[in-house]
């Protein structure tokens, strides 16, 4: 990594998903208060409301959902055409 290109407040975090509880480390810069204990080891705690590890696309369990009932209406006139 080449210096002095990196801000000086970039540094090893831990991004938890809220959804399930699973963490990972990576580094970051951005601003928490908020530290957790991961491996023996306590660092700063990123929460996230999903990552890779609760979404439906990489965890094969994707559902069709939509408040606005766009995919409701998309199927039935898709099944009056089919028809």
């Amino acid at each position: 990594m080449k210096k002095g290109i990196h801000p000086e407040n970039y540094r090893t975090v831990i991004f938890k998903d809220m959804s399930n509880g699973d963490m990972f480390l990576s580094r970051s810069t951005a601003k928490t208060n908020e530290t957790e204990v991961f491996e023996g080891v306590e660092y700063p705690v990123i929460k996230l409301e999903i990552s890779s590890s609760s979404h439906p696309f990489y965890t094969g369990k994707s559902t069709l959902v939509d408040t606005a009932g766009r995919v409701d209406k998309f199927m039935s006139r898709y099944k009056m055409v089919k028809k």
